[in-house]
């Protein structure tokens, strides 16, 4: 007992266990209660409501419910309601647009409780609730519409339905938030084949439409320009006879000039000709005037038969040499 750590031990063991024991107590007795975030204590005894909390933090109940206090932990019952923000969304509700076509639409909302005590006691499923008028409040508000307004307008379609569910949900405790159409889409699958169908058609159409104006843009390009270059070809064409003619003129003023020009035309003709010569030294014009005749002018020299002693004494050479 006269130990030194005797009583830093037993004021240890004493602030550890009973402190928790002391709040626990004073908990039970409804002393106080903590409150979280965005959450709200509604307090019943013998079947009436006689407090809520909602700001959090540490709150003293008897500042707030009085005597009651001390016996709505026993008799009583605290609801503990969350207050956060929440949402959902609602798949292919269905609606028929105007022209019948069958339709879906997802629409995504939020909610929140507005009212802790109308949300517990007003209602029995308040979110099943809403589902259910926000998913009617869609077909009702929304069929017979245009498929184009369908199809494009959502904004205008999301406020429909707000304010066809927001006053409805106020009485069950349970706010609507935002709320938009997310989804439109068709819910027969034949005739999402047809427009499919119909799309690629289209497709094909304006592509060959667009390939034939890029042919005929081409074709007009391609005859414009052959239609300028065949006028210039002509007049050059009709220039060409006066330009030779003045350059023959010139040259035919000088005979020398003239004949040496003819004989190199004259000789780049043969040149560039592709028939075969034979050049023969003959003395005997009888035979050259025979040699020509059996060639039939087809550019090549043929020797009649009989012909050949008198052609090898023709081009034998001569003694003298």
């Amino acid at each position: 007992m006269n130990h030194p750590l005797f009583i830093p031990v037993l004021s240890f063991v004493a602030f550890l266990f009973g402190i928790p024991l002391v709040l626990g107590v004073a908990r039970a007795l409804g002393v106080y209660t903590i409150v979280h975030e965005r959450r709200c204590h509604v307090y019943v005894l013998f079947g009436t409501v006689i407090g809520t909390v909602s700001d959090p933090g540490l709150r003293f109940l008897w500042l707030r419910l009085g005597w009651k206090a001390l016996f709505v932990q026993w008799l009583g019952r605290c609801h503990v309601t969350d207050m956060r923000l929440d949402q959902e969304y609602l798949r292919s509700q269905p609606v028929n647009s105007e022209e019948g076509a069958p339709m879906g639409i997802g629409i995504w909302y939020e909610m929140f409780i507005s009212d802790p005590v109308a949300y517990l006691f007003k209602n029995v499923d308040p979110r099943g609730s809403l589902a259910a008028n926000v998913s009617n409040s869609t077909v009702r508000c929304l069929s017979n519409l245009p498929l184009a307004k369908m199809l494009v307008d959502r904004h205008a379609m999301s406020r429909t339905v707000r304010d066809e569910v927001t006053p409805k949900s106020n009485e069950w405790g349970y706010k609507l938030g935002s709320i938009y159409i997310r989804k439109v889409h068709f819910r027969d699958p034949e005739m999402i084949r047809q427009i499919e169908s119909k799309v690629v058609n289209r497709l094909r159409q304006v592509t060959a439409a667009i390939k034939q104006d890029g042919a005929n843009q081409v074709s007009i390009i391609r005859s414009t320009a052959e239609r300028q270059a065949a006028v210039e070809f002509g007049k050059a064409g009709a220039v060409r006879p006066a330009i030779v003619g003045k350059a023959m003129a010139e040259i035919c003023g000088d005979p020398e000039v003239a004949g040496t020009m003819f004989d190199i035309l004259e000789t780049q003709r043969i040149v560039e000709g592709e028939c075969s010569l034979t050049l023969l030294r003959i003395t005997d014009h009888s035979l050259l005037a025979s040699l020509l005749a059996a060639g039939g002018g087809t550019g090549r020299t043929a020797i009649p038969p009989g012909a050949h002693s008198r052609l090898a004494d023709a081009t034998a050479p001569s003694p003298e040499r």
